[in-house]
């Protein structure tokens, strides 16, 4: 009988490293890099899930921070390097679409601070402005050093909107108390 349970440690134990060595994850058929690398940082994949909307997956959208949390206050009022990544799953998915669900966003998010913030969300709408197309990848990377979220798509940076501010509304559109998605903000957090 010790024998069983030491084999069946055993294989276990190869099972689990296994899947903890994996390079990335896939979610809802999108394959998601468990690290990406940022401003010379390495980040980690904190958590990942789908964006939907009247019952079509729009988007799967990951989470990487350099110290892994589940606290969305902590992530949010962190100074440090952050990104998510947005892969586009529908060809539904327009410009026009995703800026407008960022207004919705920030709205919610931004609170008090939502005129200031105004120039620099709309900024943030000119680099989203490009067409878009099913599998398009944006990365919203944060850099502390010179405060900016540094807008990519399909690895080609956009532009840069600077302020720490504007860096913890947009990363509230999904971690605050408000999200635009309760599930996803679970997902996110690795909840």
């Amino acid at each position: 009988m010790k024998k069983i349970l030491l084999v069946l440690t055993f294989l276990l134990s190869i099972q689990f490293s296994t899947v903890s060595a994996q390079t990335q994850l896939e979610v809802n058929g999108v394959t998601v890099p468990r690290k990406i690398e940022f401003q010379g940082k390495t980040l980690q994949l904190n958590g990942a899930g789908g964006r939907s909307k009247m019952w079509l997956e729009v988007y799967v959208q990951a989470l990487y921070l350099s110290q892994l949390s589940q606290d969305p206050k902590f992530i949010i009022d962190s100074d440090t390097e952050m990104a998510v990544r947005i892969e586009i799953t529908s060809s539904m998915v327009s410009s026009n679409k995703l800026t407008k669900a960022m207004n919705s966003g920030f709205e919610k998010s931004a609170g008090s601070n939502l005129e200031e913030l105004r120039p620099r969300i709309e900024q943030f709408k000119t680099l989203l402005s490009d067409a878009i197309t099913e599998k398009d990848v944006f990365v919203l990377g944060y850099n502390p050093l010179d405060q900016t979220v540094n807008v990519y798509k399909n690895e080609v940076l956009k532009g840069k909107v600077s302020g720490f501010d504007f860096k913890k509304a947009l990363f509230g559109i999904w971690l605050s108390d408000k999200p635009v998605d309760d599930t996803l903000k679970k997902h996110l957090l690795g909840i």
